[in-house]
């Protein structure tokens, strides 16, 4: 059979039970033989002999009593224990209350739908960022107990699958008898009805054949019913367990993945939350500067715009010197002189700066996108 994760429906761990429980071909030759041997025996009885006839009706009355009673004990214990295994694993279960009680938790401490900083009119008072980690460090010791009876439970559910296990193998081998029953008494049957039919059509009825369609066929009959209601009964049980243990096997992992999946992406979760509500408050104190850059730079130009004026203003005013007039303009041709050298020697820098520039925001962008593609950017998760 191929390898699948698909959980098996209920039509197939049918078929696999009959399968599993069917009589092999070796075991079926020999009842075959077997069940020729005491056709043979039942016709050649003396009929006229009571004690014999006695010992043969009862043979066939008592024929498969013990497996049916033993089936007829383990489906009544099966009952019982299924019930329980049922009421435990129900909504009051200790696993289901503990799964529900950590989804009411983690709920409660998501954080994507709280505003870290919005602080209301009160707002010197109350602290949402402090509120909300109070919080957490509440739920935090009650998500442990958690965490712990959901162990607790995961450990009762893996020692009931190992007691449906042994159930189960108890019950096939009891299914596998039943099955070796069933096939002797058809065995039986259609040995009997076939050399009843032969002697029917040489010597016509006869005691005989009435003793062996009443007393033999008749009740061997009703013994076949019998055995393949029991066989019915069987292979629910074992169908029954086996969904059981395999949704027992489901919870387990659920409890598995709260302990590590769950919990952790809840401290990731409340990790970042803390961390982005420290870059909103950079990000405050950084626009707060900028601003502050900005105002002081405009006051500035103001005020070289004023002071230059009057300076032009006082040079038309002024008596200046040809020779100072002279120096200046030398000192003034030089000093563009290295201006210029300085700018020639700075373009390249600054054309390497650029492209340093043009990477980190190429890199940056991609970054971006790629956040973006795996949902890290996603608002609300």
């Amino acid at each position: 059979m191929a390898f699948t994760l698909e959980l098996p429906q209920k039509e197939e761990i049918k078929k696999m039970v009959e399968e599993e429980t069917a009589v092999d071909t070796s075991t079926t030759l020999m009842i075959s033989d077997a069940s020729k041997q005491k056709g043979e025996e039942i016709l050649n009885t003396d009929i006229d002999n009571f004690h014999d006839r006695q010992e043969l009706t009862k043979a066939i009355q008592e024929f498969g009593n013990d497996v049916l009673k033993k089936s007829s004990d383990k489906n009544s214990l099966l009952k019982t224990r299924i019930g329980e295994l049922s009421k435990a694993g129900g909504e009051t279960g200790e696993v289901a209350r503990g799964l529900a009680d950590l989804s009411r938790q983690m709920e409660d401490l998501d954080p994507s739908g709280i505003d870290f900083i919005k602080k209301g009119p009160l707002g010197g008072l109350f602290n949402p960022v402090r509120a909300y980690f109070n919080r957490y460090k509440a739920a935090d010791t009650a998500i442990a107990e958690i965490v712990t009876s959901l162990e607790k439970g995961a450990k009762v559910l893996k020692d009931d699958n190992t007691t449906l296990e042994l159930e189960q193998a108890s019950m096939r081998d009891l299914t596998k008898q039943l099955n070796q029953k069933i096939v002797l008494g058809q065995e039986l049957d259609d040995y009997l009805t076939e050399q009843i039919e032969k002697q029917k059509a040489v010597n016509g009825d006869s005691d005989r054949i009435q003793f062996v369609e009443e007393e033999i066929l008749f009740p061997l009959r009703q013994r076949m019913i019998d055995f393949n209601q029991m066989l019915a009964v069987n292979q629910n049980g074992i169908i029954a367990m086996e969904v059981i243990r395999k949704n027992n096997y489901e919870l387990i992992r659920s409890v598995n993945r709260a302990q590590t999946v769950t919990v952790a992406a809840l401290n990731v979760a409340v990790t970042v939350a803390g961390a982005l509500y420290n870059q909103k408050i950079v990000l405050e104190k950084v626009k707060a500067l900028n601003q502050t850059t900005n105002n002081m730079i405009a006051a500035t130009s103001r005020m070289l715009n004023t002071q230059g004026t009057e300076i032009q203003k006082q040079a038309m005013d002024s008596n200046i010197q040809v020779e100072t007039l002279k120096e200046a303009f030398k000192e003034t041709l030089t000093a563009l002189d290295s201006i210029s050298q300085y700018k020639q020697k700075a373009l390249p820098q600054m054309r390497e700066t650029i492209e340093q520039f043009r990477v980190m925001t190429q890199e940056g962008e991609a970054a971006i996108r790629r956040m973006e593609e795996s949902g890290v950017m996603e608002s609300g998760n």
